[in-house]
């Protein structure tokens, strides 16, 4: 029996991941229209403060010690279940917003993304997961630490010791850790504008590569997001934003194909049966 070139596998895996996305794109553009980014449905925000339906006025006020107890609590749900499947987000608001529906669906899904998260605030919490054993952990954080300021080595060494720690807490796990989302530079709307302008793309680009760098020799995955998200300018496609930092439904529907392709090209097929 004549073995198949790798090449050729990937190739397939590569246009039924298209044909998916196409499937996908097409049924989204039937939808009815849905709360953006900056403003989610209830059982997707976790930000604090939300602003709530309607005009009351009215915000949903948790502290971020509040949203951390929280999601140790679903922490915990996980711990007692025990899944076989499990796949953890780790990140700010971008993964915390991943509408559930657009994940893979074989696996079942523990959201830790906390918005406004920063690299050390997600380092003092890893270790609210040690007592799950997933299958794969998805990794997206820094451009909090950019806005805020912090320097490219500093993020960077958090970035590595972020990897290291969660190897070494779950050695059998599909570590995968994301690239850096561009902005949408002059042309975003968010209310922070001017700290965001303060970050050149450019920048997250260099840091994109030190992070790619950084997954080889800790020997994860490295999933460039980059230069799908990205204009010919390098700057985040309007069409997948709602403020210029922030992701709409196309957004996330483009950052769902990416990772069910990436699984089953580099991960082992972990999401082919979704």
């Amino acid at each position: 029996m004549k073995r198949i070139p790798a090449w050729l596998i990937s190739f397939s895996l590569m246009a039924n991941g298209l044909f998916l996305f196409a499937i996908i794109y097409i049924a989204y553009r039937q939808m009815p229209p849905q709360a953006s980014a900056t403003n989610p449905p209830r059982s997707l925000a976790k930000a604090s403060p939300i602003p709530l339906a309607g005009n009351t006025g009215k915000r949903l006020e948790l502290s971020y010690e509040d949203w951390v107890a929280l999601l140790r609590t679903e922490v915990q749900v996980i711990v007692d279940k025990r899944p076989d499947n499990l796949a953890i987000l780790m990140g700010d608001s971008l993964s915390q917003w991943f509408p559930p529906e657009f994940l893979p669906k074989n696996m079942e899904w523990l959201n830790q993304g906390i918005s406004g998260e920063g690299t050390f605030g997600l380092l003092r919490r890893l270790k609210v997961i040690d007592r799950t054993e997933p299958q794969l952990i998805l990794v997206m954080i820094g451009i909090n630490d950019l806005i805020r300021g912090e320097s490219e080595e500093t993020l960077v060494a958090n970035q590595l010791e972020i990897i290291r720690s969660l190897k070494q807490a779950h050695p059998n796990s599909k570590i995968i850790l994301q690239s850096i989302l561009p902005h949408g530079d002059e042309q975003s709307t968010w209310e922070r504008r001017d700290r965001l302008l303060a970050v050149p793309n450019t920048k997250i680009q260099k840091i994109n590569q030190r992070l790619q760098i950084i997954a080889k020799e800790q020997k994860v995955s490295y999933l460039d997001l980059y230069p799908i998200f990205s204009d010919s300018q390098g700057k985040l496609k309007l069409s997948l934003t709602t403020d210029g930092l922030h992701l709409n439904p196309e957004g996330y529907l483009v950052w769902s194909i990416a990772l069910k392709i990436f699984l089953q090209v580099e991960a082992g097929d972990i999401s082919s049966s979704s």
